[in-house]
């Protein structure tokens, strides 16, 4: 039985929290936020709502903001939603609702983070547990103030909010919100244990191994090519320390007995309705591509569907294409094959289930596969070229099952452009592919060059992406509720 960090009752701790600012009393016989962190208990309380708020930010809307826009995804029959439309054209602006709800579950999560960070050294426990929480929630500040910096680029810096003008301060520039970022994870690695350390009943919080991987991945996104090799290099050459490693067959990573696994550093846990479940399932399972639209399961609506292009990418010996897009689907009401007409997005799906609210599987937030790519990639900019490729072709033996699909010795250029090729092969649908193609600076002309593709192949209407996009899509926009509501915010260029 999977177990959640996540509980309802936690909704009590966010609205004391949120009302603290405006009570003038400070009462003894009831809970409030000053008398509420008082022990162990009520300081875990406090961490678990922190992880709950990652669910509103990586359940879906970091696919929108990471893979529709890009060359890996695309709106299906299922979704007319003008918005969703407009990521996928890029036709973005600020007052695009996905944006928005970005920035406002990012904020919501570091408000979390700063009231416990904050509360919690007043309480009565062991120090090294004290520690711990402390650690676990600037793991998770600092992940949503990376998510807010790539995305918007100079943002608020809020550490400490006790009212609400605290929140309504100016942009702070990107190399100070990285420069807390690296302080948060640096605290991170040296105070959370090894996920071994952790008990049973304490998976999926953060770990030294998940900290130091997303401190390579800050590191990397900011071209310090150096710090990411050595800081991912901790991890790397001790995989067996940090517990870490490929699982030998590429679908386990969604597969319910083994996604808390090896490849697992960083996940948000689902179970089955009422408990919070995986949508994506619904969300990208099958329907309008199938004779007669439905699939005999209730919630599949296809409406997050794979490029053309994407699909195509995969030779046919590349073991991962089976697990992440299919034609045939089983009914489990009829046990009738269904072939869609186009392939279909199926990391998440489960065959058997009666509803979409049934899927359990995992979302990675970070997953090894990543780390050891950002490695690689990291080997390949600092000059070592041979250990580069040694990582890389490690993700293409597990992806071939042997060694046929390895890559030869390559420049430099070649190694760059032939690992960030190999991060969408294996990441697709786990929201990294806008963010590797704006850290590489070639969004702009990658998604020129898709719009060729898919017009040919899939969609005339496609050729509208290459008028629509522009260097102002290296960012997203600030959303314009945020600047009406602060007039301190200034928009970014060009939106």
């Amino acid at each position: 039985m999977k177990r959640l960090l996540y509980h309802s009752i936690i909704i009590l701790f966010i609205i004391l929290s949120s009302c603290s600012s405006f009570l003038n009393e400070n009462p003894k016989d009831r809970l409030v936020i000053d008398n509420f962190y008082s022990n162990s208990k009520d300081a875990q309380a406090g961490v678990d709502a922190t992880y709950q708020q990652l669910n509103s930010i990586y359940l879906r809307l970091m696919y929108m903001l990471g893979d529709l826009p890009t060359d890996d995804m695309k709106n299906g029959l299922g979704m007319p939603n003008p918005n969703l439309q407009n990521l996928e054209y890029l036709r973005i602006d600020p007052a695009n609702p996905f944006i928005a709800n970005l920035w406002i579950n990012c904020y919501s999560g570091i408000s979390r983070a700063n009231t416990v960070i904050d509360k919690i050294p007043n309480a009565t426990m062991n120090a090294t547990l004290k520690n711990r929480f402390i650690g676990e929630v600037k793991f998770l500040r600092a992940l949503c103030y990376f998510d807010l910096v790539r995305c918007f680029g100079d943002v608020p810096l809020i550490l400490k909010l006790e009212s609400i003008n605290d929140a309504m301060g100016a942009r702070s520039p990107k190399a100070e919100v990285y420069k807390q970022i690296i302080e948060d994870l640096t605290f991170a690695e040296a105070n959370l244990p090894l996920r071994s350390e952790y008990g049973s009943t304490d998976q999926g919080r953060a770990t030294k191994g998940a900290a130091k991987i997303l401190l390579g991945k800050v590191y990397l996104t900011q071209g310090d090519f150096q710090k990411a090799k050595d800081k991912l290099a901790e991890v790397v050459n001790n995989e067996s320390t940090y517990g870490y490693g490929l699982h030998k067959n590429y679908a386990d990573n969604w597969n319910t007995a083994t996604e808390a696994g090896i490849e697992a550093v960083f996940y948000l846990e689902f179970d089955k309705y009422p408990l919070p479940y995986n949508d994506e399932m619904g969300l990208a399972g099958p329907k309008y591509s199938l004779p007669g639209g439905d699939v005999g399961i209730s919630g599949s609506n296809e409406a997050d569907i794979p490029t053309r292009e994407l699909y195509d990418q995969y030779i046919v010996n590349d073991l991962r294409r089976a697990k992440n897009f299919r034609f045939s689907f089983t009914n489990p009401k009829t046990g009738a094959i269904l072939v869609s007409s186009i392939p279909l997005s199926t990391k998440y799906w489960k065959d058997g289930l009666l509803t979409a609210n049934d899927c359990d599987v995992n979302t990675f937030v970070l997953r090894y596969a990543d780390a050891i790519l950002m490695y690689a990639e990291a080997l390949g900019e600092t000059g070592d070229l041979t250990n580069a490729l040694t990582q890389l072709n490690r993700i293409r033996t597990r992806a071939f099952g042997d060694t046929s699909g390895n890559l030869a010795p390559m420049p430099k250029d070649a190694f760059k452009k032939a690992v960030i090729n190999e991060r969408r092969l294996e990441l697709n649908h786990e929201g990294n592919r806008w963010f590797d193609l704006v850290r590489t600076g070639t969004f702009v002309q990658r998604m020129k060059d898709h719009s060729a593709y898919e017009s040919t192949v899939a969609e005339k209407l496609k050729t509208d992406i290459a008028v629509n996009v522009k260097e102002a899509h290296n960012l997203y926009p600030i959303p314009q509720r945020e600047i009406d509501l602060n007039p301190q915010l200034k928009q970014n260029p060009g939106y």
